[in-house]
């Protein structure tokens, strides 16, 4: 399998994947899986306080902010090999989306405050803008005094148990409002709800909480801009991750047929195995392919070009990624359907991301109807 396949003249993605894979020969990613589920954990701090160390977690946030002020090609690499090793943290989540809000965010010293505490893991920062349907769902800001007052409800909010801040998508008025709460604001709970992937997902309520002034890190026209851009980004690490776990299991399955023997042969010599393993790596391909046209694109030319090639990566990236997996727990044969073995995670992990950010379906309906609109 080639994976992704990316300009790196001075050699610095080379070094990032190699970095990954001795990062995960240390911190097993499907043991680190297991015990997350069984602990009914949202993530693990030990992963997450290395992977601080590693600087992985303000990859993509500016010099000026404590990140390295990488961009796409590196982010990409990043999550693609994180994925093959089932490295299964929320950086996607915690570190790219929340990272992409507060560079997008006005120059504060509460913005400067939760930025070094995301590149450190001295504090965990969760975006919370969601709402039941998985569109954008502000929650009502009413000005009281010298700050504001939160109401409302906030779906699917990563690592709600752990976050010592939100980033909360609010609006007063007709305008919308970035603001950070701290996790211990009065009037705000939370609810845990386990996913597929052995994570888990908050529900966020906000009952008269209140916001200083101080904490509102964007509002206007900037608030839409901010999202919108840390959603595409978002997905496109998705996509990547994606790409990588789809990658690992045709290797894993590879490795499984030529080992597994029935009838005195390999079953891997079998013509009816090895149409399926070719079907699977033509799906890998292109969907490592389609994250590699969206870097580039990106990168060189960005706009509607570069948000209409995120939406095309991630909906092929999704869709190979869990027909991969499903098609590699059928070659493993009765052992696929243990917990036992690794195939199954990569399987729930691909079906987790997949509906992160949107399902196939609905992207290529975006994807369309960008297109139409440009026309």
């Amino acid at each position: 399998m080639t994976g992704l396949i990316l300009d790196d003249e001075d050699g610095g993605l080379a070094l990032l994947r190699e970095s990954v894979a001795s990062f995960a020969a240390r911190h097993d990613g499907p043991s680190t899986f297991r015990n997350r589920r069984s602990s009914g954990a949202d993530m693990d701090r030990a992963t997450w306080t290395a992977m601080a160390e590693a600087g992985w977690l303000g990859l993509l946030l500016p010099e000026d902010l404590g990140g390295l002020g990488l961009g796409l090609p590196e982010q990409a690499v990043l999550s693609e090999a994180l994925g093959r090793a089932l490295v299964s943290e929320p950086v996607a989540q915690l570190a790219v989306f929340a990272g992409t809000l507060l560079t997008e965010a006005s120059e504060s010293a509460e913005r400067t405050r939760l930025a070094e505490g995301l590149v450190s893991a001295a504090a965990i920062v969760a975006p919370a803008w969601q709402g039941r349907n998985g569109a954008a769902a502000p929650v009502e800001a009413r000005a009281e005094g010298e700050g504001y007052v939160l109401s409302g409800t906030l779906e699917f909010v990563p690592a709600a148990g752990s976050a010592t801040d939100f980033l909360v998508l609010a609006r007063a008025g007709q305008e919308d409002m970035l603001l950070s709460v701290p996790a211990d604001a009065a009037g705000l709970s939370h609810s845990l709800h386990p996913t597929l992937d052995g994570a888990q997902l908050g529900t966020l309520v906000l009952d008269a909480t209140p916001v200083a002034a101080g904490k509102v890190l964007a509002g206007g026209n900037a608030v839409s801009a901010a999202l919108e851009k840390a959603i595409a980004v978002t997905r496109l690490a998705l996509a990547a991750e994606m790409a990588g776990i789809a990658t690992r299991a045709i290797e894993q399955t590879v490795a499984y047929t030529r080992d597994r023997v029935q009838f005195g042969r390999a079953i891997a010599a079998f013509q009816v195995v090895q149409h399926r393993l070719v079907d699977m790596w033509s799906d890998a391909e292109f969907a490592n392919a389609s994250v590699v046209n969206a870097v580039e694109t990106c990168t060189e030319e960005g706009g509607r070009a570069g948000d209409l090639a995120i939406l095309a990566a991630k909906a092929r990236a999704g869709d190979a990624a869990v027909t991969i997996t499903r098609r590699a727990i059928h070659l493993h044969g009765a052992m696929g359907f243990t917990d036992d073995c690794d195939i199954g995670l990569y399987m729930k992990r691909a079906v987790a991301l997949n509906a992160t950010l949107g399902q196939p379906e609905e992207l290529r309906l975006q994807f369309v109807a960008r297109e139409r609109a440009a026309a």
